[in-house]
């Protein structure tokens, strides 16, 4: 049985982490770097440092914040947001990050994820896919969920597969936020879709909520923000309930 990662999230905005519900109403959560120290200690396999205004203000990631942040943990760091040429992913990498993840950029320029891949390896690059169902679909959502791209998500995560892409960091936009659970028809879809591991976003609200998008949905990874700001959910209590619960994770 694979073993089953626990990524916690954090989404930062003018170099403070924040988290809102369906990507509006962001509230002040915290310090990414005493965060990201905090979850580490606490049993979080990954940290994905998504910088949520970088690409709609046209910037590029707040790198200085970035390497703070890596210079405080041993555990992968993924860093997204803002990542819009070969030149980005480099900074990003060089400021301690393991793995970019790219969302806009990807959707506009597919031979990013490409030159990407073959520059700095598969591994290092993770295609976020923000989606959001529209009648029977599930549309993909770019600059941070407000431009609808009009791509049939499941169609967009075989295309990045194939175009090199290590991984996929999959959000409901639905869900963002709620704490009703994760999509869990949705994930399943693309989990079956690809042979790239795939982490699902959006809507843990409770420990099941995991138990459930690991089992009925297949997902390699799922992520979490809020309910571990707010204390909901400590990751070594959720692990010690996820190995009770028969599945594989690291404590």
């Amino acid at each position: 049985m694979t073993t089953k990662r626990i990524i916690a999230c954090l989404d930062v905005k003018d170099g403070k982490v924040v988290k809102g519900v369906n990507f509006l109403n962001l509230k002040l959560k915290g310090d990414p770097v005493e965060l990201a120290s905090k979850y580490e200690e606490e049993g979080a396999d990954e940290i994905i440092f998504l910088d949520i205004t970088a690409t709609i203000e046209g910037r590029r990631a707040l790198y200085e914040v970035v390497k703070n942040t890596a210079s405080v943990i041993s555990i992968p760091l993924t860093v997204g947001g803002g990542i819009r040429t070969l030149e980005d992913v480099s900074m990003a990498l060089k400021s301690g990050a393991d793995k970019v993840s790219i969302n806009t950029a990807a959707v506009e320029n597919k031979t990013l994820i490409k030159e990407a891949a073959e520059e700095f390896g598969s591994q290092a690059i993770v295609v976020a896919i923000d989606a959001k169902k529209i009648d029977k679909n599930w549309i993909v959502f770019t600059k941070s969920g407000t431009y609808n791209t009009g791509k049939n998500a499941i169609e967009w995560a075989k295309e990045v597969e194939q175009l090199g892409a290590g991984e996929i960091l999959l959000t409901s936009i639905d869900r963002d936020g709620t704490k009703l659970g994760y999509d869990l028809e949705l994930t399943k879809k693309i989990v079956e879709a690809v042979n790239i591991p795939v982490i699902a976003s959006g809507g843990a609200g409770k420990m099941e909520h995991f138990y459930e998008v690991f089992t009925i949905s297949n997902a390699d990874a799922a992520l979490a923000a809020g309910v571990f700001h707010d204390g909901i959910i400590r990751i070594k209590e959720l692990k010690k309930y996820l190995r009770q619960k028969g599945l594989e994770v690291r404590i």
